[in-house]
């Protein structure tokens, strides 16, 4: 087996130069075939990128950090997934910049997309009063993470229930995202279309965890701790997926499919922490972390905040073509790396 641990510097660099323009390409073409099947199967946009594109791009990080945690790294295991959320809400930020034609929570403006934020808090919030008791477990599991699993699976039902039956709608202003009314193809033409999905998720998970091979050793030659390459080199590598999907589909004029795939793949990677703890066999995977990994928390719900405030304001323009949560989220998140690298 290759050991890129054992590489120079200099070809691990440009094997993460490669496997990102991989990820690039196959990126696009997987926001494409995803925007033709929202508009097709009458799915939508939002729906389509929190639970298909959300948890594809997600692949390549919830193997990193159950590799992490089955080895008896917990603090890599737990940093990646929760470094991984600020990172990936950072890049709406990134995504808002690319959108010309206004603040893009204000274009994106669904109920599903403040829904799940809502339930992405939530369940960042379950997680932070498991480390209230972090001892308790339960052959090796803390009860927290069943509670997590079946959160998750009742959200995204209640989220799919919300799609087909809106109770409310958002203010529709001369900005605000419309989806096209799809075409009715015969069937055999949306199985093709979800082949050609699968297919590029596919590609973009491997190609994603072969980033994050890359982002340890990488990570390792600078003498970093476990907390900051999870949090920082590992979360990042793995979340380049979801910056590709959300520049590709703001780039379309699908705003909707940008934000939901981000708040999509941040409420999947809430269940890294659960998959880490069923891999981590030394107890309670909570009681092994450190402050580090509580504060990737503590930002991420924050962050978390500051973009529900964002979407219910529906700010439409702001300091440099941007909403002022976007300015907000780039210092949260960029000051939360800097405080990381000065703390003792």
């Amino acid at each position: 087996m290759v050991d890129p641990g054992s590489w120079s510097l200099a070809v691990v660099v440009t094997a993460f130069a490669g496997i990102t323009t991989i990820i690039g390409w196959f990126g696009i073409k997987m926001t494409k075939t995803a925007r033709d099947l929202a508009h097709n199967t009458g799915l939508g946009e939002a729906l389509m990128g929190a639970v298909f594109i959300g948890a594809s791009t997600s692949l390549s990080g919830i193997t990193t950090s159950v590799s992490a945690a089955a080895a008896g790294y917990a603090e890599l295991a737990v940093s990646n997934g929760l470094g991984g959320i600020a990172a990936q809400t950072v890049f709406l930020a990134l995504a808002d910049i690319a959108y010309k034609r206004a603040n893009l929570e204000h274009a994106a403006a669904s109920a599903e997309n403040l829904f799940m934020s809502a339930f992405l808090l939530t369940l960042l919030s379950i997680h932070a009063l498991a480390l209230s008791f972090p001892t308790i477990s339960f052959f090796a599991v803390h009860p927290a993470t069943v509670i997590v699993i079946f959160a998750y699976i009742f959200g995204v039902h209640l989220l799919a229930r919300m799609h087909h039956m809106p109770m409310w709608f958002p203010r529709k202003t001369a900005d605000t995202a419309s989806e096209p009314a799809g075409h009715r193809y015969r069937s055999r033409y949306l199985w093709r279309l979800w082949l050609q999905f699968i297919g590029y998720a596919a590609i973009v998970a491997l190609a994603g965890w072969g980033l994050a091979q890359l982002a340890i050793p990488l990570g390792d030659k600078t003498g970093l701790s476990h907390s900051i390459v999870g949090g920082v080199f590992t979360a990042v590598s793995t979340s380049v997926p979801e910056l590709v999907v959300a520049i590709t589909a703001v780039r379309m004029g699908a705003p909707n499919l940008a934000v939901g795939d981000i708040i999509g793949g941040n409420a999947f990677d809430t269940l890294f922490i659960a998959a880490s703890d069923l891999a981590y066999r030394e107890g309670s995977i909570y009681a092994a972390i450190s402050s580090a990994e509580q504060f990737w928390l503590a930002n991420s719900m924050l962050m978390t905040c500051v973009l529900i405030m964002g979407l219910i304001y529906r700010e439409r323009h702001g300091l440099g073509n941007i909403g002022l949560e976007s300015v907000i989220l780039l210092m949260l998140y960029f000051g939360g790396i800097a405080t990381l690298f000065v703390s003792p």
